[in-house]
């Protein structure tokens, strides 16, 4: 059973209750988003930034104080920054959004729809932006979302790679775990690493204990001590065959 996305954590900072208390509502009514915090002002949005860790901060840019553009470039610093999304009355503070490497901006009053859609840019990290929202896992490892918290995993744990529509699930004997990597990706980082046994699965040759010839031509590949099992094409299964040595 693939483990479903996790939600896109958001930190909500404005001056004003009234507003925080819209965009809350706002979120609401949005799948995929759990806000997990709350700021007035730029201090507090900082403090609340290093403690809770969010992946998008929604940023009023005019507040006393510290105001969304100075609080924008100290997130900016963080050890793992999240993206900056400015909500503002102003369209004059667009070009300033933008100069503090902000992921977008969105002018007040707010709509839903409008937000829906800034957060769905933001949902799926490209690779470029990825080293920015995560740290940097060590060699022979690999980085996965364990609830709202990141992890490593070994590459000797991993069983198989499966992709499901936009993301890549790794099976291990003590869990699945969700990857930002394509398996693209993934075979171009440890090319001598994976066997490809269909367009959306990379298996760990070694870790394979049998496999089942299936009428269509292609295979069944069960794993030693798991009871994960994984579909070979029938195009892909002769060259399964041979690098299996079967």
């Amino acid at each position: 059973m693939t483990t479903p996305p996790l939600p896109l954590r958001l930190l909500l900072v404005d001056d004003e209750p009234l507003a925080r208390e819209r965009l809350r509502q706002l979120c609401a009514g949005i799948a995929g988003v759990e806000v997990i915090g709350e700021a007035s002002n730029g201090r507090e949005a900082l403090a609340a930034a290093a403690s809770l860790q969010p992946e998008v901060v929604l940023l009023d840019v005019r507040m006393p104080g510290m105001d969304g553009l100075e609080a924008a470039a100290e997130l900016s610093r963080l050890a793992v920054p999240p993206a900056v999304l400015f909500i503002t009355a102003y369209e004059q503070h667009a070009l300033e959004a933008f100069a503090a490497a902000a992921s977008g901006y969105l002018l007040k009053p707010v709509r839903r729809e409008q937000l829906a859609a800034a957060l769905a840019q933001l949902q799926r990290p490209t690779l470029a932006q990825r080293p920015q929202l995560a740290p940097a896992a060590p060699a022979g490892h690999l980085l996965v979302r364990h609830g709202t918290q990141w992890r490593v995993v070994p590459l000797t744990a991993v069983l198989a790679c499966v992709a499901d529509q936009k993301y890549v699930t790794l099976h291990t004997r003590e869990g699945e775990f969700l990857t930002e990597d394509s398996l693209r990706q993934l075979e171009e980082e440890h090319p001598t690493y994976w066997l490809r046994v269909h367009r959306n699965a990379l298996v760990v040759p070694a870790a394979i204990g049998s496999l089942t010839r299936e009428a269509d031509g292609g295979l069944r590949l069960c794993f030693r001590d798991s009871p994960l099992v994984v579909m070979a094409s029938r195009r892909l299964a002769p060259a399964v065959l041979r690098r299996l040595g079967r």
